[in-house]
């Protein structure tokens, strides 16, 4: 049948994946960093998706198109075991009044955006425009007690381990700070020789993109001291 059904432009699609957290009936998915249409049958046609995307990517055209399957749906959510933090947003921390005894800084979280760990972030997405990016080795926040105001405050903050986490991060940190502009990069990593990976990665990271970005590496200690 033709009917009116949404197209998602790749080019435009800067793969932030709010149009798959806003289309309520799972016919958007990402794939490989990108929003698609993953059934026509998923599609209802009332575009929940527009207004969501910041790019404009997403528009109606009519075409030849497999009917709304309401039954469909409600089965491809019942099954459905994909992870939803996938799915990448903004986060918008409220400010600190740090005269305020009811909210003192120390316990509000500073992380602008989700997801965190490197594995799942996209390659491009709004919160990197002119962002300053932390590296972060996920032992740290830990160890380190003011970890989120100190060194996460005002900074898109990634996350990983490299012992436990399979491959490298070069590869993939690359793409993200040679796609999007990315203003500075602080790399925090513990004592300990395998963090020495992830500094490695994000060092190389940095040569690879082909730009010339400020950068700093911050090390803690095991008992929760930062390093000279």
């Amino acid at each position: 049948m033709i009917r009116k059904i949404i197209h998602i432009d790749e080019e435009k699609c800067n793969g932030c994946g709010l149009c798959a957290q806003a289309c309520h009936e799972g016919a958007i998915g990402m794939v490989n960093g990108k929003a698609t249409l993953l059934r026509d049958d998923y599609c209802d046609g009332l575009g929940d998706c527009l207004p969501a995307c910041p790019t404009g990517a997403i528009s109606f055209i009519e075409r030849e198109a497999a009917a709304y399957d309401e039954a469909a749906v409600q089965a491809h959510k019942q099954s459905h075991t994909g992870c939803p933090g996938t799915q990448a947003r903004m986060l918008h921390t409220a400010p600190v009044s740090h005269t305020s005894a009811a909210a003192p800084a120390a316990s509000c979280s500073q992380l602008q955006q989700w997801p965190v760990q490197i594995k799942l972030m996209p390659l491009k997405a709004p919160y990197y425009d002119k962002a300053r990016l932390l590296i972060a080795a996920d032992c740290t926040a830990y160890a380190y007690a003011n970890f989120h105001q100190e060194l996460m405050r005002g900074k898109v903050t990634v996350i990983g381990c490299p012992k436990l986490d399979e491959g490298d991060y070069t590869e993939k940190l690359t793409e993200i700070i040679r796609s999007n502009d990315i203003q500075s990069v602080t790399i925090v990593r513990m004592e300990v020789p395998c963090c020495g990976r992830l500094e490695q990665a994000a060092v190389n990271a940095l040569k690879s993109s082909g730009k010339f970005i400020p950068w700093q590496v911050v090390t803690v200690s095991i008992d929760g001291k930062i390093l000279p």
